[in-house]
């Protein structure tokens, strides 16, 4: 997949659009340069799951 397709995805994450992203092994630097370029990464958790998988979710922070 692409960066610009995982930055819409980041974006409708952030907006509830979507509940999750899930992120294939292969695919994960490929997330990670995008997740980068995100403000707020931080409230963009990820979650392990089988055979590399990672399935991440927004989660506001409080303060």
């Amino acid at each position: 997949m692409e960066i610009n397709h995982y930055i819409e995805a980041i974006n409708l994450l952030k907006t509830g659009e979507l509940e999750e992203i899930i992120v294939k092994r292969e695919d994960f630097m490929t997330f990670r340069e995008a997740w980068m370029q995100t403000e707020n990464r931080v409230e963009i958790v990820g979650e392990a799951g089988l055979n590399g998988q990672i399935i991440y979710r927004f989660v506001k922070l409080t303060k």
